[in-house]
């Protein structure tokens, strides 16, 4: 329940305080990552200040490369009452083994790609059923 002190927020207001495109906002709030309260007489959706909050941590994780889905698990143990810095922390070390099977994967291609360019040779002319024989070659 609101009290008189905290304030209600239309959607631009928001935008503006948030620097989330509305669009973004309307699409977070289709994921239940956000909520919007009662709307105006006009149809305006209504948030509560803590919005601001919610978004600033859906952004933060964002770059730290957590994905929407992660970031809902997260906010879904925040809204039951309880802290997800446990949850964020086993989230967080498993994003850090990811990046290192992708570095790793990086690397070998690189490899594979420098050794492609030492060996590089210039073909002048078309050869049947080969587009560039540099690639192709095994």
């Amino acid at each position: 329940m609101l009290t008189q002190e905290q304030k209600l927020l239309l959607i631009g207001q928001v935008t503006a305080l948030s620097h989330v495109p509305i669009r973004t906002i309307r699409y977070y709030e289709s994921l239940g990552l956000i909520k919007a309260g009662d709307r105006t007489e006009g149809g305006y959706r209504q948030f509560d200040e803590s919005v601001l909050a919610r978004l600033a941590f859906i952004k933060r994780s964002q770059s730290l490369g957590l994905s929407l889905q992660e970031i809902g698990e997260l906010l879904q143990v925040y809204d039951r009452g309880e802290l997800p810095c446990h949850d964020v922390q086993a989230k967080l070390e498993h994003k850090i083994v990811e990046i290192d099977a992708q570095i790793e994967q990086l690397l070998t291609l690189r490899s594979e790609l420098g050794g492609i360019l030492s060996g590089w040779e210039n073909f002048s002319s078309l050869q049947a059923g080969t587009i560039c024989p540099v690639i192709q070659k095994n």
